[in-house]
């Protein structure tokens, strides 16, 4: 039988971390996460979860690292950035609509955060003790535990920010067995009077500082199934998934993300062709996209999208562009013909005032 190697120290599981780009590492008690757990509650009764799952899904459940993993001591918790100083400009080519995404979908970031803390894990489990890795993963509110590590503070864009570098990072963690010395002092809040966030989210999702009414907030609407409401599908404007809008508001994350950005080597998917995307098939979008949250893997919502996208932005002498929200328009699903409907509207609309803002209900 192999003998047990030495637990690695919390700077050694740093050095493992390291190379995958997490630049902050954490420890926090695997104690029931209360406070955590009683907004949950209480927001869901509230309906402020707009029938958003995840870690909603079972707050007890996602509140208690040792029912994600038994007899847990400690969370590891890592922050790995995806801000880049590659800020690729809206494509001039293939001419046509174009569909924002939000930065931290432009790569699939979680993937490596994910294999660089299950390699950790698995080191970790080398020294007899239980440890399982966890990222983008309903199991455990990663914002919480990365608040009790002491890694940074809530803005009032509900996001974790850390001290000298801001909101652009991925979260995960390592739940263990392990006992590790935890932190005990929380970050400072950093945000004082500041209310840039609430006051330039373009659908005031924001109700209170830390509090996001996800009805409201366009990277839920963007995600979840169903028809999107009238009074949001101007605001959209040319975002098919998740919206930046409270983070690039954000002094802190203004001035302080950079000092911590990631280089990317391959294809930036800042931008989707909209035409191109109605035109293709699902496995088309799942070879590209697939790294995307979306409902029950199907792609019709991420197409209502692009059709919104096409109303919005798109231009009504484009022949394209009208042949195929005319063929949308004569679909059998209805959600698809109702979307593509509003686009044509929303485009004659346009071209009748075109230096319209944007307004709701528009």
């Amino acid at each position: 039988m192999r003998r047990p190697e030495p637990l690695p120290t919390i700077d050694e599981i740093r050095q493992l971390l390291e190379p995958s780009g997490v630049t902050h590492v954490g420890v926090a008690s695997a104690e029931v996460l209360l406070e955590t757990r009683k907004d949950l509650h209480e927001r869901r009764a509230q309906g402020l979860h707009d029938g958003m799952q995840f870690t909603y899904r079972s707050p007890d459940r996602s509140t208690d690292p040792g029912l994600a993993v038994r007899d847990a001591q400690s969370v590891i918790v890592a922050a790995r950035p995806y801000l880049t100083d590659r800020d690729p400009d809206r494509p001039g080519a293939p001419a046509g609509p174009q569909a924002r995404v939000g930065r931290y979908a432009w790569v699939d970031h979680y993937a490596p955060l994910r294999d660089a803390l299950r390699m950790t894990a698995k080191r970790i489990r080398r020294s007899n003790h239980r440890a399982v890795a966890f990222a983008d993963d309903n199991s455990i509110v990663d914002r919480a535990v990365a608040h009790r590590a002491g890694l940074g503070w809530y803005g009032k864009n509900a996001n974790l920010l850390i001290p000298g570098a801001g909101s652009w990072f991925v979260l995960g963690s390592i739940i263990t067995t392990a006992e590790y010395s935890a932190a005990t002092t929380p970050a400072s809040d950093g945000c004082g009077t500041c209310i840039r966030c609430l006051d330039g989210c373009p659908t005031a999702a924001i109700i209170a500082p830390g509090v996001i009414d996800a009805a409201r907030c366009l990277s839920w609407i963007l995600q979840k199934p169903g028809s999107i409401p009238l009074e949001y599908r101007a605001l959209i404007h040319d975002r098919i998934y998740g919206c930046d809008d409270c983070q690039d508001l954000c002094p802190i994350s203004v001035r302080l993300g950079p000092r911590n950005t990631l280089e990317l080597d391959e294809t930036v998917g800042a931008w989707v062709d909209a035409v191109t995307l109605l035109s293709e098939s699902d496995e088309w979008i799942e070879q590209r996209y697939g790294h995307w949250y979306v409902a029950n893997r199907d792609y019709r919502w991420v197409r209502r999208n692009a059709l919104v996208v096409i109303g919005n932005v798109g231009d009504s002498a484009d022949q394209r562009v009208l042949a195929l929200l005319d063929e949308y328009r004569m679909t059998a699903d209805p959600i698809l013909a109702e979307h593509a409907e509003w686009a044509l509207a929303r485009l004659a609309e346009r071209e009748v005032a075109p230096t319209d803002t944007v307004t709701a209900g528009s």
